[in-house]
C-alpha cells in the first residue's frame, strides 16, 4: 500500500475508534476479562493525547478513553497496530505511553485529592497477517533475575487482540460493530458488497450516521482509492451509489484475477499453473457467464501447457463465442496430449453448430 494511501487508511481507521459505539463494541464483545461486565458503558469519555511528544504521535496510533468502573475512573488505552509484523518491544512502548498519561494527569491536576493513580487497561489491536509472537508481559523482556534486584524491575501486561485469530464463523455470527470492521478488513472485492450491506443494515439509524460515514470512507479507500471526497460529500452518498462503485470494482477485480491466476501459474510451474488457472481464472469466467473471460483463461492454460501457441490455435479459439463450448474445451485442454489433439476437439465443436 502506497504511503499516502496508507496514511489515509490509518487515519480513517483511527476515526472509527474515536466513536464511542465502536470502542464499546470492541471492549464488550472481544475483551475476555471479568471486569468488563462491571464497566458503566454509559460513561465513556474520549481523552486527548496532546501531551504525547510529536515523535511519539508520529509512530503510534493511540486512542484513550475513560469509563467508570465500580464508581472509579479507569482508562482504556487502545493501540492500533498497523504493522505487518509484530513489534518485539511492544510492552516497553505501552509502558512508555502509560507513564506519559499518568504524568499528564498529575501535571494537569486531574487527580485532584486522589492518593492513587487511576488504573489503565491497555489493548493492542493487531491486524497484521503474521502471527503475533512478541511478549505481552514486560517481565518476559527483562533479563531474568534472582534476589533483591528483581523486586525493582517494572511490570506491565497488555491485552492482545489479534484479529486474525478470530474465525470467519465467529465474526459472521456476531452482530457487533467491531466484528463488522474486522469482516471488512479481510474481505476481497467479491465479498465487499455483502459486508457493506451488513454495515448499512446495522448502522441505518440516524444516531449512527457519523460511524456509517467513517465506514463508507474506509470502504472507498480500500476498493475505490482514486476517489477523493470530503466528509460532507461522503455523508451525502446514498447506499445504492456506494454499492454501484463497489460493483464496478468487483468487475475489474475479477478480470485482473483471471490474469493473476495465469501469471502465478507461469511462475510456479505447469502443474500449479493448471490448478490456479482453473480455480482463479476459469471459475471466475464461468461464474460471470462471459465468454471473454473463459476464452482468455483457455488460451492462457494452453500456453502454460504447450508454450507459444500457433496462430491456428489462437484463431480457432477466438472464433468461438459460445460460453458453454469454451468451458468444454477448457476441460479438454486440461487433459489433451498435444495441440494437434486439441485442435481436433475444436473442429468437433464447430461441427456441433
Amino acid at each position: 500500500m502506497k504511503k499516502k494511501k496508507r496514511l489515509s487508511y490509518d487515519l480513517t481507521y483511527k476515526n472509527l475508534f474515536s466513536n464511542v459505539e465502536m470502542v464499546a463494541s470492541l471492549v464488550r464483545d472481544f475483551v475476555s476479562e471479568g471486569f468488563v461486565d462491571e464497566l458503566d458503558f454509559t460513561t465513556w469519555k474520549r481523552c486527548h493525547s496532546s501531551y504525547v511528544t510529536a515523535d511519539f504521535r508520529e509512530r503510534h496510533n493511540d486512542i484513550v478513553w475513560s469509563v467508570m468502573w465500580k464508581e472509579k475512573q479507569v482508562y482504556i488505552y487502545i493501540l492500533l497496530e498497523f504493522q505487518r509484523k509484530p513489534y518485539k518491544w511492544m510492552a516497553v512502548r505501552v509502558l512508555n505511553y502509560i507513564s506519559l498519561l499518568w504524568l499528564d494527569l498529575i501535571k494537569s491536576g486531574a487527580l485532584k485529592d486522589s492518593s492513587f493513580l487511576p488504573p489503565v487497561f491497555p489493548i493492542v489491536l493487531y491486524n497484521g497477517s503474521t502471527k503475533w509472537h512478541s511478549a505481552v508481559d514486560l517481565t518476559d523482556l527483562i533479563l531474568p533475575l534472582t534476589g533483591s534486584l528483581a523486586a525493582y524491575q517494572p511490570s506491565l501486561k497488555y491485552f492482545l487482540l489479534e484479529e486474525n485469530s478470530i474465525s470467519d464463523e465467529v465474526l459472521k455470527e456476531s452482530k457487533s460493530i467491531a466484528a463488522l470492521l474486522m469482516r471488512l478488513e479481510r474481505a476481497d472485492p467479491g465479498e465487499a458488497l455483502s459486508v457493506f450491506d451488513s454495515i448499512q443494515n446495522r448502522l441505518s439509524a440516524t444516531q449512527h450516521s457519523s460511524l456509517l460515514c467513517d465506514f463508507t470512507e474506509l470502504i472507498l479507500l480500500m476498493f475505490c482509492s482514486e476517489m477523493k471526497m470530503d466528509k460532507t460529500k461522503l455523508a451525502l452518498l446514498k447506499p445504492e451509489e456506494v454499492r454501484a462503485m463497489l460493483a464496478e470494482r468487483i468487475t475489474q477485480w475479477e478480470n485482473r484475477n483471471i490474469e493473476k491466476g495465469v501469471l502465478m501459474g507461469r511462475e510456479e510451474g505447469m502443474t500449479e499453473g493448471i490448478s490456479i488457472g482453473r480455480t482463479e481464472g476459469i471459475s471466475i469466467g464461468e461464474a460471470r457467464g462471459e465468454s471473454k473471460g473463459v476464452r482468455l483463461a483457455l488460451l492462457d492454460l494452453l500456453e502454460i501447457r504447450f508454450g507459444v501457441l500457433p496462430d491456428a490455435i489462437s484463431s480457432a479459439v477466438s472464433s468461438i463465442t459460445d460460453t458453454q463450448k469454451l468451458r468444454n474445451l477448457t476441460r479438454s485442454a486440461l487433459q489433451t496430449a498435444s495441440l494437434e489433439a486439441f485442435l481436433e476437439e475444436v473442429k468437433k465443436s464447430w461441427q456441433k453448430n
